[in-house]
Order: C-alpha cells, then sequence, then structure tokens
C-alpha cells in the first residue's frame, strides 16, 4: 500500500513541451513516457524528485514542484521497467511524432527492373560519396577529408526521405551521419567538439528531419561550435517526410 507524504517530484508545463522525448530518455525509472506527443509523469511512485531530466529540457517545460505525491517505490520502478522493457524495443523511447507510422503514394515513375542489366547499365546514379566512414561514432577527429572541409551533418533518415541527396547536398561535401534520437548523444557532442577543433572546418551544415525530436541535431552542433570556441558558419536544412526542403 502506497502512503502520501508532501514531497518533492517533477511538473511538466505540457505548453511548453516540444515533444522532443530527452526527458523520456533520460529518465531511468520509466516516470516520464510521451503521450500525444507530449511528455507525461506517468506515476508518482516512480518519479525519485531528484531532477536528473530537467537538464536534457531544451524548452524549460520540467521543473520540481513540492506537493503531495505518492511515496518513490523503488520495487514498483523495478517491476515497471521490466513489464515495459518489451514495449520499449517495439516503440521509440520518446514516442514523438516521428515515430507515428504513416502511409502515402509516391509519384509514379517507370524505372527499369532492379535486377536487368539495363537498370545496371543506364538508370544507377553515381554516388558522389567521397569517403569512408560516415557513422559520426567512426570517424576519427584528424581524418583527412575533413581538413578545411565544408560538412553535411545529416539525419539518418534524410537520404532516404529526400531524393537528390546525392547531387543536392552530399557533391563536394565531407558527410557525417548521427541520430539525435538513438545514439549517444553526450559521445557525439564530444567528437563533434574535437573535429571541428581538430580539423578546421570551413561550414557545417546540418540537414534533418522534420520531426521535433531531429532538431537535437541541431542543438548538437551548436553547441559543438560554441565549446569548440570556433567560428564556423552553420546553416540548417529542413526535410518533410514527404522529401521536400521546408526549412
Amino acid at each position: 500500500m502506497t502512503t502520501k507524504t508532501v514531497r518533492n517530484i517533477i511538473h511538466i508545463d505540457e505548453e511548453k513541451c516540444n515533444g522532443c522525448g530527452a526527458c523520456a530518455t533520460k529518465c531511468v525509472e520509466g516516470a516520464i513516457q510521451m503521450i500525444d506527443g507530449k511528455a507525461k509523469l506517468v506515476s508518482d511512485v516512480y518519479c525519485d524528485g531528484l531532477g536528473a531530466c530537467i537538464g536534457e529540457c531544451p524548452t524549460g517545460a520540467i521543473t520540481i514542484e513540492k506537493r503531495e505525491a505518492e511515496s518513490f517505490d523503488e520495487i514498483a520502478v523495478e517491476k515497471h521497467l521490466q513489464h515495459d522493457s518489451h514495449a520499449r524495443e517495439d516503440n521509440l523511447p520518446c514516442g514523438c511524432p516521428g515515430s507515428a507510422v504513416q502511409q502515402f503514394q509516391c509519384p509514379s515513375t517507370k524505372v527499369a527492373e532492379f535486377n536487368t542489366p539495363v537498370y545496371r547499365a543506364h538508370s544507377r546514379q553515381p554516388s558522389t560519396l567521397g569517403h569512408w566512414p560516415v557513422q559520426l561514432t567512426l570517424v576519427p577527429p584528424r581524418a583527412p577529408f575533413l581538413k578545411d572541409a565544408d560538412v553535411v551533418l545529416t539525419a539518418h533518415c534524410v537520404p532516404f526521405a529526400y531524393a537528390n541527396f546525392h547531387q543536392d547536398f552530399l557533391k563536394g561535401n565531407a558527410l557525417l551521419i548521427a541520430c539525435p534520437k538513438l545514439d549517444d548523444v553526450e559521445a557525439h557532442l564530444e567528437k563533434l567538439t574535437q573535429i571541428i577543433v581538430q580539423s578546421g572546418l570551413k561550414s557545417l551544415t546540418v540537414i534533418r528531419m522534420e520531426v521535433p525530436c531531429c532538431s537535437g541535431l541541431v542543438r548538437l552542433a551548436q553547441q559543438a561550435i560554441a565549446r569548440s570556441g570556433k567560428n564556423i558558419p552553420l546553416e540548417e536544412v529542413v526535410i518533410s517526410i514527404r522529401g521536400e526542403v521546408i526549412g
């Protein structure tokens, strides 16, 4: 039986919440979940009131308040996490609008069959990728292709959504790819900061999807530039889930 006491517990201002899901990922007790695109405290008993999630919120939507609440229950948290583990494997941790399943019709275009010589000989567009690796985690800060380069930092989904990615964005640029939702953001921040400091980048262009959580890639770039102490141009390009440039 749970008891109620006056204690510290988090408060979420839904009007300020932008649905990025950073707080839900940070909360190791699983007290915060994304419901209908907003962060929610699912139960008082799961919240220890220490506020580890506060520093993750980019909009200041989370604060600590003192109110009557059920006592924090470690046993309940353990059961909750065990029950929720399979669901977390099947559903992205932030549950934001970017994880919503959508289906829409692509424009009708005649192409040769993939397995025919005609397709292989005439239909394939040449790649403009000039280096490997491309995953931010794997790229050394002093990689030669980064030296004095114009760098494109893109979310994983962008090249799939935007059909002409190679010709419009990649050609002539160095490429780094990362996901602000699924990757280790702190490790990415440290790596990108090192790259900026050690490689003398000429410019950095962040290309992201329109979904709220993907804006974390821009914040990552801004923080890395600030930490580096360098003054390099930063540009943001936003791609819609239908593959259009919208910002």
